[in-house]
């Protein structure tokens, strides 16, 4: 039976109703009117990354939807629980980025830019209310009884609260684990920039110890250049090989304390000097040809070469005190197109755990070996380049040749702590233009497991790109134009680092 509402009663619905009416009309316009920047947002989100695509046009028309039912009596009552729906789901997405997502990004915008995370809760809260009084009076007046009042806002509550979970869950599976090219962007993940001025910009780091940040130039390959990690003080230091009748093409150090190496790959021999003296004695000579070297300990060392049987590029061992001396592994570098060209990548050891890590230049792929050259595992970048994108022509003495400039995804990387830290060459879904030509843009991954932890930005100097980098369980040191540049990691990053007992176990 119908029951009469009073005036007052019919104006309480009225008003809610158009109240909502504004909202939605407001929010549905500002999201049209700036959408490229909407959906940047959307896939900011901690929560709805993944589905940015689809959730940025679906809100849009949803609103819209309901300012048309909310416009007729007949259909007003599908537009109140449908307003009440949106706003308990708007509610339970503020709370979970407030309790339980991995950073919170900045003001969701919308009705009230201004407003925080948590007075967007409050906002929300009382509309929902509003949404709530307006059900109840009109389903008074239809003459519903009161229990059936109460499941239907209950059920329509438990709905909104499942869907959002529901896309957090797996939007945060999507992201970290089977990423198809959105990047997140935390808040402020690098901070505190000291900058020191080097005077040209042909420096190169060649390691990090004992708070100091050593350095190799490449127009003088025999001087060591050390800064301080406070970059305050820089000194120089000479190095004298024992032997120097040798046709260098590009001599390159590396420091890990307490020694210093200097080698060039394109003439077999490598020496070893400590960082307190100058003297540089030959430890290695006419063992290897090779074109990446890392250093594992005195006497021990990975490398990657050109295979004289298949002129393909493998991966191989150098250790002194043995014999053979030299151990090749086949197969971990694997072949697409002409295993030269499509194998191309960065060679890098993680310090701390002492595992050594190989990601390629034009596919979306690195892996992971111990010290003795065995696959620890297989794991990706977020970009959709599988396959590498090149183009090789082979000349008649047997060389290989780009037939074409190739279509390069990771730029240059540095492993340090469990954590991969990658320049990405590749604009991802939803990104600015802008920010891409003003900044290098890192990702983050974890070298342990197959996870997406995030990217951030590394701005310009002076118009000039960061050119090389390394990292500390504090510090990202960057080499931009003739500067070296100080940033601190903020804890939203540092927390994904072993900690130092943790690390001591895994030796």
């Amino acid at each position: 039976m119908q029951k009469n509402l009073s005036k007052w009663q019919h104006a309480i619905v009225q008003i809610i109703s158009y109240l909502y009416v504004l909202l939605f009309v407001y929010t549905a316009i500002s999201k049209l009117l700036d959408f490229e920047n909407f959906g940047i947002e959307l896939a900011q989100s901690p929560l709805l990354s993944a589905y940015a695509g689809l959730i940025a046009p679906s809100v849009i028309i949803v609103e819209l939807l309901i300012v048309v039912l909310l416009c007729f009596k007949a259909t007003r009552l599908i537009g109140l629980y449908a307003s009440f729906f949106l706003m308990i789901a708007f509610t339970v997405y503020i709370y979970l980025i407030l309790n339980y997502s991995d950073f919170i990004p900045c003001s969701c915008g919308g009705i009230i830019e201004e407003l925080s995370w948590t007075e967007h809760l409050v906002f929300n809260l009382v509309f929902a209310a509003l949404a709530l009084i307006a059900i109840v009076l009109t389903e008074k007046e239809k003459g519903t009884p009161t229990v059936a009042v109460v499941l239907k806002s209950v059920l329509h509550s438990l709905a909104a609260v499942g869907v959002v979970v529901a896309l957090f869950l797996s939007s945060e599976h999507i992201i970290k684990k089977e990423n198809n090219f959105i990047r997140r962007f935390g808040q402020h993940p690098i901070r505190d920039k000291i900058a020191f001025d080097l005077g040209v910009n042909s420096y190169y780091f060649a390691g990090i110890a004992d708070g100091q940040v050593y350095l190799g130039n490449i127009t003088a390959p025999f001087i060591l250049t050390t800064v301080d990690t406070a970059l305050t003080t820089k000194t120089e230091k000479r190095i004298q090989p024992d032997d120097t009748e040798h046709p260098f093409r590009s001599i390159q150090i590396k420091v890990k304390s307490p020694h210093f190496y200097m080698y060039d790959g394109s003439v077999p021999v490598i020496y070893r000097g400590r960082l307190d003296d100058s003297l540089a004695r030959t430890i290695s000579y006419a063992d290897c040809y090779f074109s990446q070297l890392e250093v594992i300990d005195s006497v021990h060392f990975v490398f990657r070469t050109q295979s004289t049987e298949t002129r393909a590029q493998v991966l191989g061992k150098l250790a002194l005190e043995q014999d053979p001396k030299i151990i090749l592994n086949h197969e971990l570098l694997e072949k697409q197109i002409d295993g030269v060209f499509d194998t191309d990548g960065q060679l890098l050891r993680d310090d701390i755990t002492g595992e050594l890590v190989y990601i390629y230049f034009y596919r979306n792929q690195f892996m992971v070996v111990d010290s003795s050259l065995h696959l620890s595992r297989r794991l990706h970048t977020i970009d959709t380049i599988f396959r590498a994108q090149v183009q090789v022509r082979s000349l008649s003495d047997g060389r290989h040749k780009m037939g074409a400039p190739p279509l390069q995804v990771n730029k240059r990387s540095v492993v340090h702590n469990r954590l991969l830290f990658n320049e990405s060459n590749l604009m991802g879904k939803y990104e600015s233009r802008e920010m891409w030509n003003q900044t290098a843009i890192i990702d983050m991954y974890r070298t342990d497991r197959q996870e997406y932890l995030g990217s951030f930005y590394v701005p310009n100097r002076g118009g000039h790109k960061m050119a090389r980098m390394i990292v500390t369980d504090e510090h990202l040191f960057v080499l931009s134009g003739n500067e070296i540049v100080r940033y601190r990691f903020a804890q939203s990053v540092t927390r994904h680092f072993i900690k130092t007992g943790d690390a001591e176990n895994l030796n």
